[in-house]
């Protein structure tokens, strides 16, 4: 299966995830789909993929979906549960990647296999996830700040808007940030670009994508709160 349909069917699975989270398990679904995303988009994202001609990070749709956790959160249970959705995304990241160092420090058994793969991820996993962990606070933090500054804007009008305006300038935010932080010096200038440019891209469609998902969370919602 090419790469591109592989990454369309993806993106609708891990939406509908979310969906389906909210549905059974409410605000403690959309925070166990925050702190799961936070951690598996930072070993998703070591791999490299090309797609529609460009080389991008793999982790685009899992981190993409924790935006559309946090604004769940925010439309329906306020402020101050979507920053806890952002702090404990934060926290269970930071404690995943110091338990996994310690994890490298074990001396393996003779007939261990999986040791020179775990270091050839997790050895990598402090330098990304200390630029995930700068990116995701900021971004998040500014996610969560906009889309009720559009909320307060529109007097909770054009889900669409709030939506997209704010998740759109914070994964921009997150892409510059994260890109930077993680790759510089690690690729050549043009995958470096390429790169960056590609990850905004592909969040930017899995922003637009989610806007539909947003507005089937209000049947959702209705049957829950």
């Amino acid at each position: 299966m090419p790469n591109e349909l592989l990454w369309f069917l993806f993106m609708i699975l891990d939406l509908s995830m979310v969906l389906v989270m909210f549905r059974f398990f409410r605000k403690e679904g959309l925070y166990a789909v925050i702190v799961m995303s936070s951690i598996i988009c930072n070993i998703q994202v070591i791999k490299l993929v090309d797609m529609f001609g460009f080389t991008a990070t793999l982790g685009n749709i899992v981190y993409a979906s924790n935006f559309f956790a946090t604004d769940l959160l925010s439309e329906y249970y306020g402020k101050k549960e979507a920053r806890k959705g952002v702090w404990l995304g934060f926290s269970m990241l930071v404690v995943a990647t110091i338990w996994m160092q310690f994890a490298l420090l074990f001396k393996p058994s003779a007939q261990d296999f999986s040791q020179e793969h775990l270091k050839a991820i997790f050895e990598l996993m402090p330098r990304i996830a200390g630029a995930s962990l700068l990116a995701y606070i900021i971004s998040q933090s500014h996610d969560v700040w906009a889309y009720h500054f559009w909320k307060d804007k529109t007097k909770g009008k054009h889900l669409w808007l709030r939506n997209n305006a704010s998740t759109m300038v914070s994964q921009l935010i997150d892409s510059v940030i994260f890109t930077t932080i993680a790759f510089a010096g690690m690729v050549d200038m043009p995958t470096f670009w390429s790169i960056l440019w590609t990850t905004y891209l592909f969040k930017w469609i899995v922003a637009l994508v989610d806007t539909p998902f947003m507005y089937l969370s209000k049947a959702v919602a209705r049957k829950l709160l």
